[in-house]
């Protein structure tokens, strides 16, 4: 090959051909040098390539006959790092998974996972003094979180107050023989109902009007008058009185309720055994001094007294929809973090949840095989959709369009709280986008999502 034919490859990718695909080599012959260039780009065409090489020996050969360049970089690469988003939360999630009532709830942190923890933790713990209890085990409060406990408390009252409004302008319907729930002006057509006669419906749901209880579930649980005393009884299950489950987990983290006393303790106790505990004794104490800090109390209003904003005035319904999304998100977030540190149990085969080191005794299980299990709870960890379950509804950008079965695929999902506020006029919050496939284009009718790949 002649000189010049070696000068018009010089600055530019050379490709090699022959019987296997061609291959690019990114490598770039030195333009300064001049002549260099030239007999640099010589040396290389005159390298015998062998059918029988193996294309790592011709990249090892290209790797010392060239000096890549480094640093670099083109304008396209610079504009594909531009243009990188980042985010905390997925584009696009799959919908909240079904779980049957014969299936056992999946425990939080694998049972294979504790045990190494465990094993773990008294390894560490040999030749060591022990550690004194920290609260709340040791039946003391923790202090930093009082604050946080009213506000989840207040957060709830608010919240169920916001939603008798927004139930009376926003129309939300209800099946009455299962706990579908549906947010638009008519009930969806899909026959997915459970309820009792669901066969001789086949599956068509019954729409009626929603109420407070629809939209948002209340788990009720035993009131424990001290969190650290004796489990409860089967023989004390009609005696002992049953709260929100919520409520039950703000007083144990320190809301003083005058209708529901608790045992509140200034010393820590004094553990005999592992379920045995005495308290210390606290007449050397000065009297306790009432804290300076805001603890007002919300109530709830009656049905009658909550006053909804017109349905013509936006601006008002905009308004109560952001508060309401505001209530619940401080709800969701507080009860979070009291639940890191204060136990809640919940039934690995039932709704059943207890505030407390450890479940009760009470036999009153009634989901699938309990006769094997004589009516007992399986007592495991508990996460934040136990305490407050979230209801889903279906999410569309035109309620007012009817939905059809052949484009679920297309739908998004909301809990039904969220989905309420964003029809009254709230944003929507950036947490939930993804479940809410806010960026998916629903086809108008079912032959276009066939041609959907």
């Amino acid at each position: 090959m002649s000189s010049a034919s070696c000068s018009s490859l010089v600055g530019s990718p050379l490709w090699i051909g022959g019987s296997s695909p061609p291959v690019r080599i990114s490598g770039f012959f030195p333009t300064t040098a001049g002549s260099s260039g030239r007999r640099d780009a010589s040396n290389f065409l005159k390298t015998s390539f062998n059918s029988n090489d193996s294309l790592d020996k011709h990249k090892q050969k290209i790797a010392l006959s060239f000096r890549v360049s480094r640093g670099r970089i083109s304008s396209s690469d610079q504009l594909s790092k531009a243009l990188v988003i980042k985010s905390d939360y997925p584009q696009n999630a799959d919908l909240p998974p079904y779980y049957s009532k014969k299936e056992k709830k999946p425990f939080p942190i694998p049972i294979v996972e504790l045990r190494r923890a465990a094993r773990q933790r008294n390894k560490n713990a040999k030749g060591k003094p022990k550690r004194s209890i920290q609260p709340p085990r040791n039946g003391m409060l923790v202090r930093n979180l009082i604050p946080v406990a009213y506000e989840v408390f207040n957060a709830r009252i608010s919240l169920i107050n916001n939603l008798k409004k927004l139930l009376k302008v926003v129309p939300v319907h209800a099946c009455s023989q299962c706990n579908e729930v549906h947010v638009g002006p008519v009930g969806h057509v899909f026959k997915t109902c459970r309820g009792p006669k669901a066969a001789i419906r086949r599956g068509s749901h019954e729409w009626t009007q929603a109420d407070v209880d629809d939209v948002f579930v209340q788990v009720e649980a035993y009131h424990l008058i001290d969190r650290l005393g004796k489990r409860i009884t089967h023989d004390e299950r009609f005696t002992v009185p049953r709260i929100p489950a919520i409520t039950e987990l703000c007083i144990h983290a320190g809301v003083d309720l005058p209708d529901f006393p608790t045992k509140r303790r200034r010393k820590p106790v004094i553990r005999i055994s592992k379920n045995e505990v005495i308290d210390a004794n606290e007449d050397d104490l000065p009297d306790p001094v009432p804290d300076i800090l805001d603890r007002s109390l919300l109530t709830e209003l009656p049905d009658l007294e909550a006053h909804p904003p017109s349905k013509s005035n936006l601006e008002e319904m905009a308004l109560l929809s952001v508060a309401t999304l505001q209530s619940w998100d401080t709800l969701m977030e507080g009860a979070m973090k009291l639940m890191r540190r204060y136990n809640v149990r919940v039934c690995g085969y039932c709704p059943e949840v207890h505030i407390g080191p450890s479940g009760h005794k009470a036999q009153n299980c009634g989901a699938f095989k309990h006769q094997q299990r004589n009516g007992q709870h399986g007592w495991q960890s508990a996460v934040l959709h136990d305490l407050i379950p979230p209801k889903y509804v279906w999410h569309v950008p035109d309620v007012n369009v009817p939905l059809q079965k052949e484009l679920r695929s297309f739908y998004g999902q909301a809990p039904v709280v969220v989905e309420m506020c964003v029809q009254g006029g709230a944003k929507v919050p950036e947490k939930y986008k993804s479940t809410m496939r806010m960026d998916i284009g629903i086809p108008s009718n079912p032959k276009e999502a066939e041609m959907v790949v």
